[in-house]
Formats: structure tokens, C-alpha cells, sequence
């Protein structure tokens, strides 16, 4: 009874067989076949390897929502250098929203050489070349973001000891907190003094002809300091041609979480618009000599995130490829067979012509004479 069971459930089976075998005997190989499978192996191998290539690589995906988040403070990352003594000038913030000072103890005035050691240059012109690239090619942006991680940096260089170069700039570098609101960011002639109605700067005592603000901006960033990013000011030179000159940067700061396989963190990216002006009185531009970047806060928050292909849909697509190729080239040399057996055909019949044979009774046959042996004499 058990082997009848058996027996039936093997019948069974066999019936939901949906890849029935044909005998070897059955099966006739060709030259023509051989080609079209050797051509369809290799080409699965080609796209096998290409779609193993896009597995492996990821892509950044943009998602934007409401910045909601209105109490915490700004980060301003700061490292400029200004070709003038630090006695001289002075760098703070002015709050728009509050209209006062915000604390600037967080910058440290260093006397340095202005001119840059072969190094520095090099790193420099390095970090010139990848915003003119940035600025025609966008999506290298992503690239920066995933190739971005902690122990990388793009500072500078450090500098070595040179006794005969006398420090004729001070860099200012360090770091800000300030509200999440416009504000201005600048630096001019005179260290920042407290001032129950405004703004001001103690400039009096420098006179006119020691104004220089040809100036190097090695990094501006806002938010949590990454070090690998590339902002859109890094490496920036401007060479003031006049002692009265205005350098104006007009910035947009865009919250941004960054979420890769190499880092997470809360940073801000921003755009920026250059304009820069002689300050003259007589002629009608008026202002106060110096660097002044204004930076306004946008309301959208961006969450960039580094996505994989997963691994079943890798398996998907090479099931698709390796099924869709043979399926296709057995389509393909089935058609190129019935062709070629139609064209050979008709050469076939041409080759004999039909010709007309008498009847007794009178009518006339198209159909090709026997040959016999009598009409070989």
C-alpha cells in the first residue's frame, strides 16, 4: 500500500514537471548553435561583472523637510588669514535678530607669514582645482560626502620655523556659537569695543595706508567641524588693489544631516555670492573697509543618506540578465534559422525549372519528365 502511495505521488510529481528532459538522442547540435551560445555566455559574463559593479557601488539619496529646530546654537568654523598685523584689525559677530555683539573668544589671532610655503601652495591650488571642478560637475559633491571620514583633513599643512620671514598677517582661527538666525560676520580695522547703541570698532589710531585686506580663506564651515569636506570657500585668495576695499560674501546655510557608511553627523552646507568694491566716499560707494560675510539660515532642513542595492534585488536583476540573454538569443537564432532555411529553399527550387510535358488527351503537364533509360539514348 505504501508503495503504491509512493508510486502515485512520484506520478504526480512527474506531472508538475515544468523543465521536462529530452533525450540526448533527440538533440542535434550545429555549428551555428555553438556560435550564438559562446556569444551569449560572454555577454552574460560582461553584464554578470557590470551588475556586480553597481551592487558594490552606493548612491546618495536627498530627502527635505521644516527645520524645526530654532534653540540650539550655530557652529561657525573659522580660519582666515588677512594680510595686515593683528593689532590692526578685528573679527566678531552682530547678531541681526538681537542686534548685538556675539562673544568672539572663541578666535585665536595668530601673527603668521602672509606668503604660503611650497607645501601650503600646493594644497591650495589642489583645493582651487576641486571648486572649479565642483562648480561644472555637481555630483562630485556626492563623492566628497562618501569619501568623507574623521581622520581625514584639509587644513593646512603646518608651517616650518622660518626665522628670516617676519609674521606680516595674522590668521585667524577658531571657532564661533551664535543663534540660528542672520547675522554678519566681519573683519575690519580695529579691535570690537562694547557699545550700549550699536556696533563699532576702535580704528582711529590706524591709519590709512597700513589697510590691507588681501586675505586667504583656508576653511569657513558651519556646523559640526568633518574633517574631508570640501566648502565652497576653501582655498579662496583675493588680493585687495586698494587699501579701501570691501570684500563681501553673501552666504545661504542649509541644516543637513549626513548619514554615509564611513560617518553621521550634523553639519550645514551653503552657497555663496562674491562681490567686492573701493570703498570712496566722493564717488558715492560708501561702507567701511574690511571682510564681511552674510550668512542667513534656511528654513528647509536636508538629510542626505548613503543607500545600497539590496542583496535580493542584486539576485533579481541577475536572474533577469542571465534568463532575458538566453531566452533572447534562442529567439534570435531560432528566426535566423527559419530565414536562412526560407532563402536556401528558394534558391533550391530555382535551380529547377519547370517545363512543359504533352498529354495524350490533349492537355499539358508542368511537372518535370522522368528520366528514364530511353531518354538517355
Amino acid at each position: 500500500m505504501r508503495r503504491l502511495n509512493r508510486k502515485k505521488t512520484l506520478n504526480l510529481m512527474k506531472e508538475l514537471d515544468a523543465f521536462p528532459k529530452v533525450p540526448e538522442s533527440y538533440v542535434e547540435t550545429s555549428a551555428s548553435g555553438g556560435t550564438v551560445s559562446l556569444i551569449a555566455f560572454t555577454t552574460i559574463a560582461f553584464l554578470t561583472i557590470m551588475e556586480f559593479m553597481v551592487y558594490q557601488d552606493t548612491w546618495m539619496k536627498y530627502e527635505y523637510e521644516v527645520d524645526k529646530d530654532f534653540t540650539s546654537k550655530l557652529r561657525i568654523n573659522i580660519d582666515i588669514t588677512v594680510a595686515m598685523r593683528c593689532q590692526y584689525v578685528g573679527a566678531d559677530v552682530l547678531d541681526l535678530a538681537e542686534t548685538m555683539v556675539a562673544s568672539a573668544d572663541g578666535l585665536i589671532y595668530e601673527p603668521v607669514p602672509f606668503e604660503l610655503t611650497p607645501q601650503q601652495k600646493e594644497l591650495q591650488r589642489m583645493l582651487q582645482i576641486i571648486q572649479s571642478r565642483l562648480q561644472e560637475e555637481h555630483s562630485l559633491q556626492d563623492v566628497i560626502f562618501k569619501s568623507a571620514f574623521k581622520s581625514a583633513s584639509t587644513a593646512l599643512p603646518p608651517r616650518q620655523d622660518n626665522s628670516l620671514q617676519s609674521p606680516d598677517a595674522c590668521r585667524i582661527h577658531g571657532h564661533l556659537y551664535v543663534n540660528k538666525v542672520a547675522g554678519n560676520f566681519h573683519i575690519t580695522v580695529g579691535k570690537a569695543i562694547p557699545h550700549p547703541r550699536g556696533h563699532a570698532h576702535l580704528a582711529a589710531l590706524v591709519s590709512h595706508e597700513s589697510y590691507n585686506f588681501s586675505h586667504r580663506i583656508d576653511h569657513l564651515s558651519f556646523g559640526e567641524l568633518i574633517p574631508g569636506i570640501i566648502n565652497p570657500l576653501d582655498g579662496t585668495e583675493k588680493i585687495a588693489s586698494d587699501h579701501n576695499q570691501m570684500f563681501q560674501y553673501f552666504i545661504t546655510v542649509v541644516p543637513t544631516k549626513l548619514h554615509t557608511h564611513k560617518i553621521s553627523a550634523e553639519t550645514h552646507q551653503f552657497s555663496v555670492t562674491e562681490r567686492e568694491r573701493v570703498i570712496n566716499h566722493a564717488a558715492g560707494s560708501h561702507g567701511v573697509s574690511g571682510i564681511f560675510m552674510k550668512y542667513d539660515i534656511s528654513s528647509l532642513m536636508v538629510t542626505v543618506t548613503e543607500e545600497h542595492m539590496p542583496f535580493w534585488q542584486f539576485l533579481v536583476r541577475l536572474c533577469g540578465i542571465i534568463g532575458g540573454i538566453f531566452s533572447t538569443t534562442g529567439i534570435l537564432h531560432g528566426f535566423g534559422r527559419f530565414v536562412a532555411e526560407i532563402i536556401f529553399c528558394r534558391f533550391r527550387l530555382g535551380s529547377y525549372r519547370s517545363t512543359l510535358v504533352p498529354l495524350p488527351d490533349g492537355h499539358t503537364s508542368n511537372h518535370l519528365p522522368l528520366i528514364t533509360d530511353n531518354s538517355t539514348h
